[in-house]
């Protein structure tokens, strides 16, 4: 139970962090949006995010560990990514 507890609140993190940086005007966010609109939706990008939490749920429900580390480094690189994205911003 404590695994998903993790992954939970991690999703929640990385949930906020793909929000500010899809609603940043930053151009590379703008185009990666755009690849994603053309073969996702306009909402696409959520659609994969909430993918790899549910995934990561799944697995840490069922007791493996392995969800927890990896889905982890992902929240990592996600709050690495946006604190580039934002600290640079000119």
């Amino acid at each position: 139970m404590m695994y998903v507890f993790i992954i939970f609140i991690c999703g929640i993190g990385n949930f906020a962090m793909h929000k500010a940086m899809m609603e940043s005007d930053h151009p590379m966010v703008s185009e990666a949006r755009g690849s994603f609109s053309k073969l996702l939706g306009p909402y696409g990008s959520y659609i994969l995010e909430f993918a790899m939490l549910a995934a990561a749920l799944v697995f840490a429900n069922m007791g493996m560990l392995t969800a927890v580390i990896f889905y982890s480094i992902y929240t990592l690189a996600n709050g690495a990514g946006a604190y580039v994205l934002f600290s640079n911003r000119h």
